[in-house]
C-alpha cells in the first residue's frame, strides 16, 4: 500500500539564474551593504557579488514587478502582480517581511518610491484608474488614494526637496501631486510651446522646484514647477527608460544602449555606450541604471546585470544573465556532469554549471528552441525547434553535426535512448520519428497513433519500449525502434522505464487532484533512488511527492518562486540538485534536494522558509495521510453555518423596497402603541454548545457570559442579571480585558460587529465592524489590553488585530481554509499570536498591515481546540481533540501529555500551574509544565451543593469553559450550565438552560409563577418564575417535543412529541399519566379546554385537530378540512368552539366536541369571549404583520389576561407589544431584541405580570418583567414606533422642499445656460471672401476695430486680474453658514466656492479661493487650541476620490493657508460640518443617496468612522459642544442621537411615544443644552425638547414658520433661533431663548420684507449676526435691536443685466429677482435698489449717464431719470424676453433685442411714448448681445446660432459684404462671436458656452465668462483659435454677463447659479 502522506525531504532554493529586464525597470539597487537587490519571478534576490552568494525573499504569491528601496538602503519594497496583489516591504539583510500592504489595488503594483525620511511609500496600481496610494507603510495604512491618470503611468517619485509634493509620469503626461489631508491633488504638467506633448517613461526630482524627466523620443524634459523650462535634445537615441540620482548628479539609460551620467545641474559628464564593449551587442536596451560612487550597474532588456566601474568604464563585468524575451521550454541535464542545458524562444542555448552558479558557454540558432536532450555519452546535444526541424550540436564546442527537418510543427520532446543508439522526436504533428544516432541520424522508425501532439516521452532501461503522453491526455507505447504500437498490455508489465517523466500512468496517479481532469501539470521527473517526485505546474508550483504516488490527491511539499506555468523539471545527473525553468518568466531555478532528516537537531536550523499564509499551501500542510476519526462534538460544531436568510442590516433597505406598496394604506389611521412596556427581568440560558472560553468573573465577582444576542452579567450573591443589548443577532464569542472590567464580544452578521463594553455601565466603549463576514467566533486581549485579536467565519477565517479603543484595524490576514477554534495574543510580545483549529496550529506575527504566519511543526496533524501562552514568550500549550496537551515552543512541538478522555475544550493559564477541562466532564489541575495532575474534579450530581439552582441532566456533562477567580473555578457545560466549583469539592449550579436544539413549547402555569418548556433537546423542563429563577424539574422524552400545555387546575402537564405521540404527566413529578400516539407528523399545539379542562385539542403537522376526552382518555374527534400543517389553537371560553390557524394563513372554526367545521363572519369572531388568543391571524389582530411580511413571519402571539396587549414574536427575533385589538395594517408598537433568530413562543403569566418567551435557536427562556402604563421609565427598547415613517408627510415648506430637492452637478459638467442651436465657432469653416488678395500700398489702412478714445494716457494691456469685491451671500439653499471671527472684529460666510472674510470697521473683503467648486456648507472650530480654523465643505461628482470628488477644506481664516483636505465619498457633496469639542474631529454629511455620515481626525487627513445616515435628505448633524463622541443629525422625518465608538458609529432614532400624539416631523436644525438636552427646530415652527433619545416637551410654534436655525452660545448657554415668519410687533424671524427654551425675546430685522427667512444665526458679544434667505447678512444689537446690514446680494437669479456707469466706478445689476440695484465700488456696498415688480433681464447706461434703460423678462422695456429714478417711459413691443438693450453712442436712438429674433430701434429725440420706427428682420435665433457702431451708424449682433450680424441704423437693412464689415470701428465690443473673437472659444465647450464678453476700453483686452463659471482674460483681437489667455476661479456654473468699468480699473462678472457680482482689479502691464 503505497504511502499517501509527503515525502520527509525537501528542497531548498539555491541559486536564480536571470533577472526581470522586460515590461519593468528602475528595479536595480545597491544596498548599504553594497549587495545588488533586484527581482526574478516570483523572487526578490539579494546578491552578494563579492562572495557569489544569493539570498532570496520568497514572501509574494505571483510575479514582481515594481522594486523601491528605502533611504538606508537595507529596506526593500517590492509590488506584485495578481487578483489581489499585495506590496512587501522586507529586510535586505535577513530577508523577512516588515510589513505587508493590501487590500487596495487591483491587477498589480506598477511603481513605487519611498520618501525623502523612508516614513511614507507611495505605489500605483494597474487598474484602470491608475490608482496612486500613498501608505504609512510601517503601519500597513493607506493615508491617501486618488484616481492617477486614465492612462498608464510609468514612473512616480516623491519631491525629495518639498514635502508632501509627489511626482508621476507615463503615457502622454506628467501630474505634479501634492498631498495634503486625505487628498492628492494633481496639476498637470503643461508641454506649452517648449516641447511636444508625448509620453514621459522616467523622472528625477532636484532642488528649486525643478524635475528631470526623461521621454520617449530620447530627450531629456526639464520642468520648473509644472511648466515645462527647457529640453536636452538627443540626450539619447530613443527612449530614456530609467534615470537615477545619486549625490554627484543623475544616471540615464535609454533604449540605445547608452548610459550617460551628468552632473548635478545635469550637465553631461560622460556617456558609457554598452553596444561597443566587449560584451555588448546590437539591440542592447538598458532598463535599469543605478549610480553608486564609482559604480553603476546596469540591467537590460534581455536580463542582464552589467557591473561598470567608472574609471574602466569600457569594460563593463556582466554579473548575471538569463533568457530573453519569449517563452523558455527546453531543459536538459547533463548524464555525468554537474551542468543544465537549456534553450529559448529567443534562439539561444545556454550551458550553466551548476557547481559554479555560471553561464559557460551560449550559442545563438536561427530559430526558437522548444526542448533539448543530452546523448547518453555527454557528447551530442539535440536541440527541437518550433519549425519542426531538430539540430544537434556536439556540447564540446557547440559546432552543428547536423539539422534535420522533416516535420511542420513544433519538435516539444526528444530524448535519446538508454543505449544511445536512438533519438526519438516528438512533435506537435502528432507522431514519434526515431532516429539512429550512428547513422548521422538517419531516420529508421515512426510511431503514429496519438490524436494529438506529443508532450512527454520515456524510454525502457533495455531502448526497446517507448512510452507517449499526448496532449489529449492519452498514454501510448511503442516498440523501438521500429514504432510499432504495442496494443497488449501484458507485455509491458515486466518493463522497467529509464526515466519517468511522464505525467499519466498508474505511478503517479497522485500528481492529480482527486476530482478534476485538468492539465495544468507541465513536468515530472522521478527520482528513483530517493523514491520522490517533482512535479511543475501552471500554477508556478513546484512539488514534491513520494514515488510512486498511486492514489489521487497525494499530500505533497509545495514551493513557490516561479510565478506563471514552469515548464519543466529535472533532476540533476547525481540526483543533488532539482533544476526548473519558468516559461513567461524565462528564468532559471536552482534547487538544492535535502534527504530525509535524520536527526532531529538538523531540523531545528532548517528555518521554515517564509511564506505568506496565502499561499493556499492548504492540502499540503499535512505531513500524514489520514487524519484520525473527528469527535463528534466537534464535528457538528465545524458543520455549523451561521447564515441568514435575512440579516437584521438589510430591514432598512427591505423597508424602503416595501414602502412604496404601502402608502396607500399609510393614509389610514393607525393603531398607537401600548401605554405598558416590558423590561428583559432574567434569561435561562448560556450558550455552550457551539462555543469555548466564554466564561468569566469580572471585577467585582459578578460572572459575565453570553447568550442569544444578549451579553449576561449575573450577580450570584443576588441571583440577578443585568443585561448588555446592543448586537442584534447571536453572539458567538467573549473575551475579558486583563483588567476584568471590559468584555470583548462578537456576533453573527453579514458585516459582523465586535462590541467591547464595560461590565458596571453597560455601555460599549468601541464597536469595531466593516472587516468579518458573516460571524466572529473568537476574540483575545493582549496582556497590556491595548490589542484585540478577532478571527471571522469567513472561508478564509480571517484574522485582525485590532486597537480596539481607535477602533483602527492594525493587520489583517487570511487564516485558514480551515475553521479557527482559538486565537491568543502572546503575552510578552503583542506582535506575536498564535491561532488553533481543524487539523492546524499556526503561529503568527505582525508585518504592517498584514501577518506572516506559519504553521507549527508536528508530526501529525491534529484539530487543535484550546491553547493558551506559558510561562514564557515561546512555550504555548494547546489541548487537541484526542483529549492530549500538546507543548510547544517556538512552533516545535516538544511533547505531548494525555490530560483526557476525549477533546481538550478548554485551558487556562494561573499564575502556578494550568487547569484544563474536556468533554470527559472533568476539572484537571496541572503544575506549570504539565508534569502531574494535582487534583481532579467531576462534575457529578452527588457533589451538586444543597443552594444550586437547578439541576445537573447528567453526570460528567461536556466541559467548554472554564475560569477561575475569588476562590472558585466556574464551569460552563455543553448542556447550557452554569456551575461553581470550590477548591474543596462542592459544586454549585447557578445558570442553565436548554442544551443545543430548538425550543418551541412554552406553557404558563394558571395559577402559579411557574412554566414548562419542551425542546428539541429531548427535554421538559419546569422552571421557577419567582426570584429564586431556577429549574424546579425536569424529564427527559424519548423524542423531542414541540408544544406543551397545563390544565385548568395546573395538575396535569400536556406535551406533544415530534413523532406525533402525546402524553400527559403529572405537572409535579413529572410522571406519566397516559399517552397516545395517533399521528405520523409532529404535534403543533395542545390545548386543555378551558373550566374543568374536560377535553383535550392537539394539533398535528398531518393537518388534523384530535380532540380527547381527558377522563375517558379516548379520542372523541376530529377537526378535518385545513389544507396545510397547523400553527396555533385556541378554546372559547364555553369550551365548545376552536380557533385554528394554519401555515398557509387559513383560519378555520370547528365546533367541539366532535369537530365539525364552522363558518363564523368576522364581525362574529371578535363578538366570540376567546378563552386565550395565540393565534396570528384575524381582522382583530391584522396590524401585527409587519411591512415586510414576506421575509419574516409573525411565529406566535399571546393575548394579556386583562386583554389590553398582545405580545408577538417573530422570525427576526423580535419581541413586540401592540395595543388590542390590533386593527388596520401596520400598527404601531414597541419592539424588543434579544432573542437572536426566531422567538418561538410568547406566554404571560396567570397576573400579566410577567411575559416569558423562548427562542428556537438560541435555546433561551427569556422572562420580562411587564411595566403597566404610568411607569415612566426611559426603557430599553428600540421602541422604533413602527416600520413605516409617520403618515403625515413631516409638513411643507417653499423654501425646504427647494431645499431637499436641489441637485448639485460640478461644474465641469455644466451644460449651455441659452438654447443654442448651430455650429460653434471653433467649428465653422470659414469661407475664404472674393477678394483676398494681397493689400495694395495704396489702400487705405483698415480703421480701428474699436473706438479707444475714453482712456487717457498711454494704452497699456491687461495682465492679471485680481478680486477684490464680492457682492453676494448664498442664503437661499445653506444655513449655518455665518460665523463672527476675532472676538466679531470680522465675520466669515461664503458664496459661489469662495469663503469670504469680511472685516466690519474697514469693509475690507479677503477670499479663500482655493475649493474647485461650490462651497455648501462652513463651520468653525470654536476651541481655542485652533483659533480660525474653518471648514467648508463643497459639491463633488462621484466619491471615487479623484480632483472632482467632493472634498472638505480646512483652512486659516486669517492667513488663508490650507490645513488639510479630507477627499471623501459623499458623492453629490457635503451638506454639513462640525467640529468636536476638542476641534480635533469633524463631522461631515453627505448628498450621497444614502446621506453618509462621516467622522474625520481632519489634522491627519483620517477616517475615522463611516455610516449610512438616512434614506432622506439629512440637513444638519452638530456634535454636542461638551463631546467628541455624541452627535444628533436632522432631516426630512428624522432626527437620531448618534454616539461614536471606536470606528463605529450607534445611533438611535428619536422617541416620540412619551408625548401624546406627537409626530414625526421634518427636523430642520438642533441647538444643545446641559443635561444632556437637545433642541430640534422643525418645519412647522415647534421646537422639540429632548432628554438623551426621548422626546420630553414641544416648545410649540417658537415661529410661525419653519425653525431653519439655531445657535448654542458656549459661554452662557443661550440659543438663538432663526425661522421664517411675517415681521409683527411681538414676533420676528429671529429669537433669543434662555438655556432651557422656555422664554424668549424676538427681534424685527427691518428689511422691508413681507416675509422674512432667516436661514444662519450667531451670537457674538452683545451682537447677533444673521444670514437671509434673501442674501442679506445683518448684525442685530442684542441691547437696542438696532440692525445694521453688512452685506447685500441679488436673492434669486440669475443676474442677467450689467451697466456700468461711463464715468464713474458704479454699476447696476438687474437680476431675476425683479430688482436693480446700484453698486459703489470704491464704498464696496449697495447704494441704492429698485423694486420693479417683475424680473428684469439686460440694463444700460446712456452715453451721458443721465438715463437707464431696463429690459425685462415680459419684453417690457422701461427707461428711468438717474438723478430722480422718476420713469421718463415704458413700452412693451414683444411678448418675450428683452434679452439687450442699447443706447446708440450719439444718445439718439435706443436698439431693444429680444427673444423674438428681433431687434427694435426707437428714436429718444420723439420723446417718452417711445414709438419703434424700425426692426432688423430675418435673425436667425434670438439676440444675444448687441453693439453700436462708434458713428451711431451700425449695430451689430450675436444670435443664438451662433452667427453675427450687422445691420444698418436705423433702417434696419442688413450689412453683408465682409469688405464693409470690416472697416466699421464699434463703440463697445460684447459679443462673443465673429472672426476677431474666435481664439475665445476653447476645446472642451462641447456642451457648454461662452455665454458673454467685454473688450476692454483700451481695445487691448477682452474678458469672457463661460458656463463652466471660469472668467478668462485675452489679448484682443485674437482671430487665432485656441488663444493663449489666463483663468480666474470663483463662480458657480454660468456666468452670465461680463464688463470693464470706465478706465479699465475694474472688470465686473455676474453669476448665473451664484446670484453674486465679482469686482475684479485689472493689473496693468508696466510701461
Amino acid at each position: 500500500m503505497a504511502d499517501r502522506t509527503a515525502p520527509n525531504c525537501h528542497l531548498r532554493l539555491e541559486w536564480v539564474y536571470g533577472y526581470r529586464g522586460h515590461q519593468c525597470r528602475n528595479n536595480l539597487y545597491y544596498t548599504a551593504a553594497k549587495e545588488i537587490v533586484y527581482f526574478v519571478a516570483g523572487v526578490g534576490v539579494v546578491y552578494n557579488t563579492r562572495e557569489h552568494k544569493q539570498k532570496f525573499y520568497l514572501g509574494h504569491n505571483d510575479d514582481i514587478i515594481s522594486l523601491a528601496l528605502h533611504p538606508e538602503r537595507v529596506l526593500v519594497a517590492t509590488g506584485q502582480v495578481g487578483k489581489e496583489p499585495y506590496i512587501c516591504v522586507w529586510d535586505s539583510y535577513t530577508v523577512q517581511t516588515v510589513s505587508i500592504l493590501k487590500d487596495v489595488h487591483t491587477h498589480g503594483v506598477a511603481c513605487l518610491a519611498f520618501d525623502l525620511e523612508g516614513q511614507c511609500l507611495v505605489s500605483v496600481g494597474l487598474d484602470s484608474k491608475n490608482t496612486i496610494c500613498v501608505w504609512d507603510w510601517r503601519r500597513g495604512k493607506v493615508l491617501a488614494a486618488a484616481p492617477g491618470h486614465t492612462d498608464r503611468i510609468f514612473d512616480i517619485s516623491w519631491d525629495l526637496y518639498q514635502p508632501s509634493k509627489l511626482v508621476s509620469c507615463g503615457v502622454k503626461h506628467i501630474k505634479f501631486w501634492s498631498l495634503c489631508g486625505n487628498a492628492l491633488t494633481p496639476k498637470r504638467g503643461v508641454f506649452g510651446k517648449t516641447g511636444d506633448l508625448q509620453t514621459i517613461l522616467c523622472l528625477a526630482c532636484a532642488k528649486d522646484e525643478v524635475t528631470y524627466s526623461g521621454a520617449l523620443n530620447g530627450d531629456i524634459y526639464v520642468w520648473k514647477g509644472i511648466n515645462l523650462m527647457r529640453t536636452v535634445q538627443g540626450a539619447h537615441g530613443s527612449g530614456i527608460f530609467s534615470m537615477n540620482v545619486c549625490e554627484e548628479g543623475f544616471a540615464t539609460g535609454g533604449r540605445d544602449g547608452c548610459v550617460r551620467l551628468w552632473d548635478l545641474n545635469f550637465k553631461p559628464i560622460t556617456v558609457i555606450d554598452l553596444r561597443e564593449t566587449d560584451q555588448g551587442y546590437k539591440g542592447l536596451s538598458v532598463r535599469s541604471v543605478c549610480w553608486r560612487g564609482d559604480h553603476i550597474l546596469v540591467g537590460t532588456q534581455d536580463s542582464e546585470i552589467f557591473e561598470v566601474v567608472v574609471h574602466d568604464r569600457n569594460k563593463p563585468f556582466l554579473i548575471m544573465q538569463g533568457h530573453c524575451e519569449g517563452e523558455l521550454w527546453a531543459l536538459a541535464v547533463h548524464p555525468t556532469k554537474p551542468l543544465a542545458m537549456t534553450g529559448s524562444d529567443d534562439r539561444s542555448v545556454r550551458i550553466w554549471s551548476l557547481i559554479d552558479h555560471a553561464l559557460i558557454a551560449r550559442c545563438n540558432m536561427e530559430e526558437p528552441i522548444r526542448c533539448a536532450a543530452v546523448s547518453t555519452d555527454g557528447i551530442h546535444l539535440a536541440l527541437g525547434m518550433k519549425d519542426g526541424s531538430f539540430t544537434v550540436l556536439r556540447v564540446r564546442d557547440m559546432t552543428e553535426v547536423v539539422h534535420i527537418k522533416d516535420r511542420k510543427e513544433a519538435i516539444h520532446e526528444l530524448k535519446y535512448s538508454p543505449d544511445g543508439a536512438h533519438l526519438a522526436v516528438g512533435s506537435n504533428d502528432n507522431s514519434v520519428d526515431i532516429y539512429g544516432v550512428v547513422q548521422r541520424y538517419k531516420k529508421v522508425g515512426e510511431c503514429i497513433g496519438s490524436h494529438s501532439f506529443i508532450t512527454h516521452m520515456d524510454w525502457s532501461t533495455d531502448s526497446k519500449y517507448l512510452q507517449t503522453n499526448d496532449g489529449s491526455g492519452r498514454r501510448f507505447f511503442y516498440r523501438m525502434p521500429s514504432g510499432k504500437e504495442v496494443t497488449n498490455r501484458e507485455e509491458l508489465k515486466l518493463v522497467q522505464w529509464a526515466s519517468w517523466t511522464c505525467v499519466l500512468g498508474p505511478e503517479v496517479n497522485g500528481i492529480w487532484p482527486k476530482y478534476s481532469d485538468i492539465n495544468d501539470i507541465n513536468s515530472v521527473d522521478a527520482n528513483f533512488n530517493n523514491q520522490v517526485l517533482v512535479t511543475a505546474d501552471d500554477y508556478g508550483l513546484v512539488k514534491l511527492l513520494r514515488y510512486p504516488c498511486i492514489k489521487k490527491g497525494a499530500k505533497s511539499k509545495k514551493y513557490l518562486g516561479h510565478s506563471a506555468h514552469i515548464t519543466n523539471a529535472r533532476w540533476s545527473h547525481d540526483y543533488q540538485w532539482v533544476i526548473t525553468i519558468g516559461g513567461a518568466d524565462h528564468s532559471v531555478f536552482q534547487w538544492k534536494f535535502v534527504p530525509e532528516r535524520k536527526s532531529k537537531e538538523a531540523a531545528m536550523h532548517i528555518a521554515p522558509q517564509e511564506t505568506l499564509a496565502d499561499s493556499n499551501s492548504e492540502e499540503s500542510d499535512s505531513d500524514q495521510s489520514d487524519v484520525p476519526e473527528m469527535d463528534s462534538e466537534i464535528e457538528q460544531e465545524t458543520q455549523l453555518t451561521y447564515r441568514r436568510q435575512v440579516y437584521k442590516e438589510d430591514l432598512p433597505q427591505l423597508k424602503e423596497q416595501c414602502k412604496e406598496k404601502h402608502r396607500a394604506t399609510a393614509m389610514k389611521k393607525r393603531e398607537r402603541p401600548p401605554g405598558s412596556g416590558v423590561k428583559l427581568h432574567f434569561i435561562h440560558g448560556y450558550r455552550g454548545y457551539d462555543c469555548r472560553s466564554n466564561l468569566f468573573y469580572t471585577q467585582t465577582g459578578e460572572i459575565v457570559y453570553h447568550v442569544a444576542a444578549i451579553g449576561v452579567v449575573y450577580n450570584r450573591q443576588q441571583n440577578t442579571q443585568r443585561f448588555y443589548m446592543g448586537h442584534d443577532d447571536d453572539i458567538l464569542c467573549l473575551a475579558i480585558h486583563p483588567l476584568k472590567d471590559f468584555v470583548a464580544t462578537g456576533q453573527v452578521g453579514r458585516d459582523s460587529s465586535i462590541h467591547i463594553w464595560d461590565t458596571e455601565t453597560l455601555k460599549p466603549i468601541s464597536v469595531l465592524r466593516g472587516f468579518h463576514q458573516l460571524g466572529v467566533c473568537a476574540l483575545d486581549f493582549s496582556a497590556d489590553g491595548k490589542r484585540l485579536a478577532s478571527v471571522g467565519l469567513d472561508d478564509n477565517h480571517t484574522i485582525v488585530l485590532w486597537d480596539w479603543r481607535k477602533g483602527e484595524k492594525l493587520s489583517a490576514m487570511r487564516g485558514s481554509k480551515d475553521k479557527i477554534f482559538v486565537v491568543k495574543i502572546n503575552p510578552y510580545l503583542p506582535d506575536k499570536l498564535i491561532t488553533a483549529g481543524v487539523k492546524h496550529m499556526k503561529f503568527w506575527h505582525k508585518a504592517g498591515g498584514g501577518l506572516i504566519g506559519r504553521k507549527g511543526n508536528m508530526g501529525k496533524t491534529e484539530t487543535m481546540m484550546c491553547a493558551v501562552y506559558g510561562w514564557s514568550e515561546e512555550m504555548v500549550f494547546s489541548g487537541t481533540c484526542t483529549g492530549d496537551i500538546c507543548i510547544w515552543r517556538d512552533m516545535f512541538l516538544m511533547k505531548t501529555v494525555k490530560a483526557h478522555d476525549g477533546p481538550v475544550f478548554s485551558v487556562h493559564a494561573l499564575e502556578k500551574g494550568f487547569v484544563t477541562g474536556g468533554k470527559d466532564g472533568i476539572v484537571a489541575l496541572w503544575d506549570d509544565t504539565f508534569e502531574r495532575c494535582l487534583k481532579t474534579y467531576a462534575i457529578k450530581r452527588a457533589v451538586l451543593a444543597p443552594g444550586s439552582k437547578g439541576l445537573l441532566l447528567e453526570d460528567n456533562p461536556s466541559i467548554r469553559a472554564i475560569s477561575l477567580g475569588h476562590g472558585h473555578i466556574l464551569v460552563g457545560t455543553k448542556n447550557g450550565e452554569i456551575l461553581e466549583v470550590d477548591k474543596s469539592g462542592p459544586i454549585t449550579l447557578l445558570v442553565q438552560g436548554h442544551m443545543e436544539g430548538e425550543v418551541w413549547g412554552l406553557a404558563t402555569h394558571p395559577h402559579l409563577p411557574l412554566c414548562a418548556t419542551v425542546s428539541d433537546d429531548k427535554t421538559l423542563r419546569i422552571w421557577d418564575l419567582s426570584p429564586s429563577h431556577c429549574m424546579l424539574a425536569v424529564r427527559k422524552l424519548r423524542k423531542g417535543g414541540r408544544c406543551c400545555c397545563f390544565s385548568p387546575d395546573g395538575k396535569a402537564l400536556a406535551v406533544g412529541l415530534n413523532d406525533g405521540s402525546f402524553l400527559i404527566v403529572n405537572a409535579d413529578t413529572l410522571e406519566d399519566l397516559v399517552s397516545f400516539h395517533h399521528r405520523k407528523d409532529i404535534i403543533s399545539d395542545i390545548r386543555f379546554s378551558p373550566g374543568a379542562g374536560k377535553y383535550l385539542a392537539v394539533a398535528s403537522g398531518d393537518t388534523f385537530v384530535d380532540i380527547y376526552n381527558v377522563m375517558s382518555s379516548k379520542r372523541v374527534g376530529v377537526c378535518k378540512g385545513c389544507l396545510n400543517y397547523i400553527t396555533h389553537l385556541d378554546w372559547d371560553k364555553r369550551g365548545k368552539l376552536l380557533q385554528v390557524n394554519t401555515g398557509a394563513k387559513e383560519q378555520f372554526f370547528f365546533e367541539a366536541p366532535r369537530g365539525k367545521r364552522q363558518t363564523i363572519p368576522a364581525t362574529e369572531v371578535e363578538k366570540i369571549d376567546w378563552s386565550t388568543w395565540t393565534c396570528v391571524l384575524g381582522t382583530s389582530v391584522e396590524g401585527i404583520w409587519p411591512l415586510i411580511s414576506e421575509v419574516t413571519e409573525v411565529t406566535a402571539a399571546c393575548l394579556s389576561n386583562d386583554r389590553k396587549v398582545l405580545a408577538t414574536g417573530d422570525d427576526l427575533g423580535y419581541v413586540k407589544l401592540f395595543r388590542y385589538p390590533v386593527k388596520g395594517k401596520y400598527a404601531k408598537f414597541k419592539r424588543y431584541v434579544a432573542h437572536s433568530t426566531h422567538v418561538t413562543n410568547v406566554r404571560w403569566t396567570h397576573d400579566d405580570s410577567l411575559l416569558v418567551t423562548v427562542g428556537g435557536g438560541d435555546t433561551c427562556l427569556m422572562i420580562w418583567a411587564h411595566e403597566p402604563e404610568g411607569h415612566r421609565e426611559i426603557k430599553q427598547c428600540d421602541s422604533e414606533e413602527s416600520d413605516i415613517e409617520s403618515e403625515d408627510d413631516g409638513g411643507y415648506d417653499s423654501d425646504v422642499t427647494r431645499e431637499n430637492e436641489i441637485n448639485y452637478t460640478i461644474k465641469a459638467l455644466s451644460t449651455n445656460m441659452r438654447p443654442m442651436t448651430g455650429v460653434k465657432p471653433h467649428l465653422q469653416l470659414k469661407e475664404p471672401s472674393v477678394d483676398e488678395r494681397p493689400p495694395v500700398s495704396r489702400a487705405l489702412p483698415q480703421p480701428e476695430k474699436l473706438q479707444t478714445n475714453n482712456v487717457g494716457k498711454k494704452k497699456r494691456p491687461i495682465e492679471d486680474l485680481v478680486l477684490d469685491l464680492v457682492f453676494g451671500y448664498r442664503g437661499n439653499d445653506c444655513r449655518n453658514n455665518v460665523h463672527y471671527l476675532n472676538e466679531g472684529a470680522e465675520i466669515i460666510y461664503h458664496t459661489a466656492s469662495v469663503g469670504i472674510v469680511l472685516n466690519l470697521t474697514t469693509f475690507c473683503q479677503s477670499f479663500y479661493v482655493e475649493h474647485s467648486d461650490d462651497i455648501l456648507c462652513l463651520t468653525i472650530n470654536q476651541h481655542p487650541k485652533f483659533p480660525n480654523v474653518v471648514a467648508t465643505g463643497q459639491v463633488g461628482d462621484t466619491g471615487d476620490m479623484s480632483a472632482t470628488s467632493p472634498s472638505i477644506h480646512l483652512w486659516d481664516a486669517m492667513t488663508k493657508q490650507t490645513l488639510s483636505v479630507l477627499r471623501c465619498f459623499h458623492s453629490g457633496g457635503v451638506c454639513s460640518v462640525s467640529f468636536s469639542a476638542t476641534g480635533k474631529l469633524l463631522l461631515s454629511v453627505g448628498l450621497d443617496p444614502e446621506h453618509t455620515v462621516t467622522i474625520w481626525k481632519w489634522q491627519e487627513g483620517a477616517k475615522v468612522a463611516s455610516r449610512i445616515g438616512h434614506t432622506q435628505r439629512i440637513f444638519v448633524a452638530e456634535f454636542r459642544p461638551d463631546s467628541d463622541t455624541h452627535f444628533v443629525s436632522v432631516g426630512i422625518k428624522h432626527v437620531r442621537f448618534w454616539t461614536l465608538a471606536g470606528r463605529a458609529l450607534l445611533s438611535k432614532k428619536g422617541v416620540l411615544s412619551s408625548i401624546e400624539d406627537a409626530r414625526m416631523q421634518t427636523m430642520l436644525s438642533v441647538a444643545f443644552g446641559a443635561n444632556n438636552l437637545t433642541f430640534t427646530g422643525t418645519i412647522s415652527g415647534d421646537v422639540c425638547v429632548w432628554k438623551e433619545h426621548i422626546l420630553v416637551r414641544i416648545v410649540a410654534k417658537a415661529h410661525t414658520g419653519p425653525v431653519f436655525t439655531m445657535y448654542t452660545t458656549l459661554r452662557d448657554g443661550l440659543i438663538v433661533t432663526g425661522g421664517k415668519e411675517r415681521p409683527s410687533k411681538e414676533g420676528g424671524a429671529l429669537k433669543l431663548w434662555d438655556q432651557e427654551l422656555k422664554r424668549c425675546r424676538a427681534f424685527r430685522l427691518e428689511t422691508g420684507q413681507v416675509i422674512d427667512c432667516v436661514r444662519s444665526v450667531c451670537r457674538g458679544k452683545g451682537k447677533i449676526l444673521v444670514g437671509t434667505r434673501n442674501a442679506e447678512i445683518i448684525e442685530v444689537g442684542e441691547k437696542n435691536a438696532a440692525c445694521n446690514i453688512l452685506v447685500n446680494g441679488h436673492m434669486d437669479g440669475p443676474i442677467w443685466g450689467l451697466g456700468t456707469h461711463p464715468s464713474r466706478d458704479v454699476f447696476l445689476s438687474a437680476a431675476e429677482d425683479g430688482t436693480v440695484r446700484l453698486w459703489d465700488i470704491p464704498e464696496k456696498k449697495m447704494l441704492n435698489k429698485v423694486n420693479l415688480g417683475h424680473p428684469a433681464r439686460t440694463i444700460s447706461y446712456s452715453p451721458e449717464g443721465d438715463m437707464v434703460a431696463i429690459g425685462m423678462k415680459n419684453g417690457e422695456f422701461i427707461i428711468l431719470l438717474v438723478a430722480s429714478l422718476k420713469i421718463w417711459g415704458k413700452k412693451r413691443d414683444r411678448r418675450s424676453p428683452i434679452q439687450d438693450i442699447r443706447f446708440s453712442p450719439n444718445s439718439r436712438f435706443l436698439a431693444v433685442g429680444s427673444t423674438e429674433s428681433a431687434v427694435d430701434f426707437y428714436d429718444l429725440t420723439l420723446g417718452p411714448q417711445l414709438n419703434r420706427i424700425n426692426c432688423c428682420r430675418d435673425i436667425p435665433s434670438f439676440v444675444m448681445q448687441m453693439d453700436f457702431s462708434a458713428d451711431s451708424a451700425y449695430v451689430q449682433i450675436s444670435t443664438g446660432a451662433y452667427k453675427r450680424l450687422v445691420y444698418e441704423v436705423p433702417s434696419g437693412k442688413q450689412v453683408t459684404e465682409q469688405i464693409h464689415i470690416d472697416r466699421i470701428t464699434w463703440a463697445t465690443w460684447t459679443s462673443v462671436l465673429g472672426d476677431e473673437v474666435v481664439g475665445i472659444w476653447s476645446r472642451n465647450t462641447d456642451k457648454a458656452d461662452v455665454t458673454c464678453a467685454c473688450v476692454s476700453h483700451s481695445g487691448l483686452n477682452i474678458v469672457t465668462g463661460d458656463d463652466f463659471g471660469m472668467v478668462k482674460l485675452f489679448d484682443f483681437p485674437c482671430p487665432e483659435k485656441f488663444a493663449k489667455h489666463k483663468r480666474f476661479l470663483g463662480h458657480s456654473a454660468h456666468l452670465t454677463n461680463v464688463r470693464f468699468i470706465n478706465g479699465d480699473r475694474f472688470v465686473v462678472s455676474a453669476g448665473g447659479d451664484d446670484r453674486s457680482l465679482f469686482v475684479w482689479r485689472c493689473v496693468h502691464a508696466p510701461h
